[in-house]
């Protein structure tokens, strides 16, 4: 019985344990690539909030790349729960929990690159200098 709780609850942590792009935030991202701004190639003085790598190695340790997720600039606060789920689930974790963290702090960061340049006074002006339109 504790075998088909534990599969149970690994595979919900898989589905769920993974921050998402919205549709709406994934097509103003194609309009910037398409315009010549990404995460790599920003205008003006946006700066990447996570570092993928840092996430990624940091998760080899349980949970510790979510817990850096979770906290900083740009933080997502559900990385909280992840990282103690990747916690409890160790060693077993790091076989999800390394590429889960590379690719949520590359969603965090593009996410933050579009509310940078959305909410941001800096980030709109920037934008505006360039004659790049996100609309």
């Amino acid at each position: 019985m504790s075998n088909k709780i534990l599969t149970a609850f690994l595979c919900i942590s898989l589905v769920c344990g993974c921050t998402h792009l919205t549709r709406q935030e994934e097509m103003q991202l194609q309009q910037l690539k398409g315009q010549g701004v990404s995460v790599d190639k920003p205008v003006g003085n946006y700066e990447k909030p996570a570092s993928v790598g840092a996430a990624a190695a940091l998760n080899i340790l349980p949970g510790v790349g979510n817990f850096y997720l979770a906290s900083g600039d740009g933080a997502d606060s559900s990385h909280w729960l992840y990282g103690f789920l990747n916690l409890l689930t160790w060693p077993l974790s790091v076989v999800w929990g390394i590429p889960e963290a590379a690719i949520d702090a590359n969603n965090i960061n593009q996410r933050e690159l579009l509310y940078y340049y959305t909410y941001n006074p800096h980030g709109k002006k920037e934008l505006q200098k360039a004659n790049v339109n996100l609309d």
